[in-house]
């Protein structure tokens, strides 16, 4: 088959690679139909997450057909089309226990990161049961391969974590897919001000489009000036980081109100510096995490009614066999106008 593989910081290669097998009776492999690219991917190719080892095949989103199960698999038959989690889940150790899926003593994270992942033509998804979700009719698969990870990442880390209420004022940093994504999930909870900031006026615009009330440019320097000055000199009850660099998490450090949350959505490769000789006195609440996607049997509720329509996040559509060229506008994602791109199987 064939797979794009990592090559060490900064490199990648579309090449032949061995076909999965089935390694222990909990395993599903899965025909990819269609797959996407990630923001994390990119961190991945930079070298920030040095746990990925040359020769791993990337990519953690995805929806496919079922190929091959394993002898203990219950919920899935060869020829049933699935919704690929990025989170593995064993569902039995403590950590799945607690719905921490994204801490299973053996899975979490671990497509394209420890184990090879989807941006291929087959894939092995351990503990297939609890890492699958059946595809319902009627549905956009576009729609459902942003439930692999984007989705949820957005309502868990940015909605959720920031504890998003009726009537908050709310600021997200980056209007990527994960930020846009969180812009979705926060209105189910009627927020009374959605400011959306980024350096791109398209992403605004599309911001715009999704429900931000707000949008600032940052790319003057003055955004926590404007950003005071929209609340009053009061700062923003949820502030949601979905960049990952120093300076969009120190924006979120100097917007937040007096008793107000700080959600990191982002993935951080560098050290940020914490602030925490201003923010000590301001009660404010800081959360980090990784998504654990025990929202996705709700949200997949969701897009089926159409409250949510997440496949408006797609802008642009290639074969599978033409990911190198994908990879180049998602990495150029201002200059092309990229938000999520789709990689179509033959």
């Amino acid at each position: 088959m064939k797979a794009l593989i990592y090559r060490g910081a900064g490199k990648k290669e579309w090449t032949e690679k061995e076909k999965p097998a089935i390694q222990e009776a909990t395993d599903v492999i899965v025909k990819i139909t269609k797959t996407t690219i990630c923001g994390t991917d990119l961190h991945i190719l930079k070298g920030d997450v040095p746990a990925v080892e040359n020769g791993r095949t990337l990519g953690h989103e995805g929806v496919g057909i079922v190929e091959e199960v394993g002898d203990s698999v219950k919920n899935f038959n060869v020829g049933d089309r699935v919704i690929i989690s990025c989170i593995t889940s064993c569902g039995t150790c403590d950590y799945c226990k607690k719905q921490m899926y994204s801490h299973c003593e053996n899975g979490g994270w671990i497509l394209g990161h420890l184990i090879d992942g989807t941006q291929a033509e087959y894939v092995r998804i351990p503990y297939g049961d609890t890492s699958l979700y059946h595809m319902p009719e009627g549905v956009e698969d576009e729609a459902l391969v942003m439930l692999s990870d984007i989705v949820p990442t957005g309502f868990e880390i940015g909605v959720l974590k920031g504890k998003v209420k009726p009537g908050d004022t709310i600021a997200i940093v980056g209007a990527g897919p994960v930020g846009l994504s969180a812009l979705l999930g926060a209105q189910f909870y009627s927020p009374s001000e959605i400011i959306m900031i980024d350096l791109d006026d398209n992403r605004l615009a599309v911001a715009k489009e999704f429900g931000a009330t707000k949008t600032i440019n940052s790319s003057d320097g003055n955004v926590i000036e404007k950003v005071m000055e929209y609340t009053n000199q009061v700062g923003v009850d949820v502030a949601m980081e979905a960049v990952g660099i120093p300076v969009t998490f120190d924006i979120c450090q100097h917007i937040v109100a007096p008793g107000g949350h700080i959600a990191n959505m982002g993935v951080h490769g560098v050290k940020v510096d914490l602030s925490l000789e201003k923010l000590w006195i301001h009660n404010i609440t800081l959360t980090t995490g990784l998504v654990d996607t025990n929202s996705t049997p709700m949200l997949l509720k969701t897009v089926k009614s159409g409250k949510i329509q997440p496949e408006k996040l797609v802008t642009h559509r290639f074969k599978l066999n033409e990911i190198m060229k994908a990879y180049e506008v998602f990495e150029n994602a201002a200059k092309e106008k990229a938000l999520k791109v789709i990689l179509e199987a033959d």
